[in-house]
């Protein structure tokens, strides 16, 4: 993956020492998105599409489970990162349910956990590698890892802005 066709970003590998700072902000847009109207919050445009709400919390546990799966890498040479069970997750957990300001908390502090991880690695971590499950599962390094998770930031406020502009257009 070179690049996205659905929100254009580009995955530039030497964005990745960047990522931790740009995570911390990009999770202040999301807590600034959440505090939009709660109905506007937790409504899907379709059954198939999250709500805004959805996506925050899906971003919370990528960022949490981003953290995980670096911190394996430097434990362990090359590990294999499960699937997070992403679609499963939004019912096992609730995600509709949340609280969006617990939500926004979270997502914070999730962004604060990554980022500090990625903060700590040397030259020399950027290139341990883990064999990621998506799109399948392929070798790939933390700074492929890092830039794929900024992809993820960035997709998915597009994902909740869009849906909250048209709630307000409606």
């Amino acid at each position: 993956m070179t690049a996205c066709a659905e929100c254009g970003f580009e995955y530039d590998l030497a964005l990745a020492p960047g990522v931790s700072m740009l995570a911390k902000g990009h999770a202040r847009e999301y807590a600034d998105l959440l505090r939009a109207e709660p109905s506007a919050l937790r409504q899907r445009s379709s059954p198939q599409v999250w709500s805004p709400l959805e996506y925050a919390c899906h971003m919370r546990d990528v960022l949490l489970v981003q953290r995980e799966r670096v911190l394996a890498a430097r434990r362990r040479s090359t590990p294999v990162a499960e699937s997070m069970g992403r679609d499963e997750r939004v019912e096992h957990d609730g995600y509709a349910g949340q609280d969006p300001a617990d939500v926004a908390r979270q997502l914070q502090d999730a962004a604060l956990l990554f980022g500090d991880v990625l903060d700590r690695l040397s030259p020399a971590d950027w290139d341990r590698t883990l064999v990621y499950p998506y799109p399948e599962h392929t070798e790939r390094p933390l700074r492929w890892v890092a830039v794929h998770t900024l992809h993820e930031l960035r997709h998915h406020l597009l994902d909740m802005s869009r849906h909250l502009r048209s709630h307000e257009a409606g």
